[in-house]
C-alpha cells in the first residue's frame, strides 16, 4: 500500500511540474502572440498573418522607391561640381594686391572648368577653360594649374 502511495505522490508531483512548464510556454506563446497584435483586436491568426505580409508588402514598395530615387540623385551627383579650388595672386610683383585668381570646378571624374580673374589696371579679364579629366586642351598658367591641382585633390 505504501509503495501506491509514493507512486501516486511521484506521479501528481510530475504532473504539477509538467502543468508549470506548460503555463510558462504558454505565457511566453502569449507575449509573442500578443507583439505580433500590436495591440490590435484580431479574430483570428490568419487576419494577423495577412496584414503583417501586408505590411511587408508596402514595406517592400517604399524600399523599391528609395532605391530608385537613390539611382536619380546618383545620376544627377555625377553632373554636379563637387570639388572645387581657389588660388588667389598678384600677376604683377610691383603694384597691387592678390586681386587676381583662377578657380576649377570640378565634377567627380575631374570634368569641368577653370575660371581665372587678372586684375589690372585697365580693368579685369576674365578667362575660362574647359577641363577634361583634370586636363585641358588649352595651356593653363600656373595658377590655374594649381587651382585644379587643389580641386583634384581636394578631400
Amino acid at each position: 500500500m505504501e509503495t501506491i502511495f509514493i507512486i501516486f505522490l511521484a506521479i501528481i508531483i510530475i504532473l504539477i511540474g509538467l502543468d508549470a512548464f506548460l503555463a510558462i510556454c504558454f505565457l511566453k506563446f502569449k507575449k509573442k502572440l500578443s507583439f505580433l497584435f500590436k495591440g490590435k483586436k484580431v479574430m483570428n491568426i490568419e487576419e494577423a498573418i495577412l496584414s503583417q505580409v501586408q505590411e511587408i508588402k508596402k514595406q517592400d514598395e517604399n524600399i523599391k522607391e528609395i532605391f530608385d530615387r537613390i539611382k536619380r540623385l546618383e545620376g544627377v551627383s555625377e553632373k554636379t561640381f563637387q570639388k572645387i579650388g581657389m588660388v588667389r595672386f598678384n600677376p604683377f610683383n610691383d603694384m597691387g594686391g592678390n586681386q587676381s585668381f583662377a578657380v576649377a570646378l570640378l565634377n567627380d571624374k575631374n570634368d569641368g572648368f577653370v575660371i581665372s580673374s587678372l586684375f589690372i589696371k585697365e580693368g579685369n579679364r576674365v578667362y575660362a577653360k574647359s577641363i577634361k579629366v583634370g586636363q585641358s586642351d588649352y595651356p593653363l598658367s600656373k595658377e590655374e594649374k594649381e587651382a585644379v591641382e587643389k580641386a583634384i585633390n581636394q578631400k
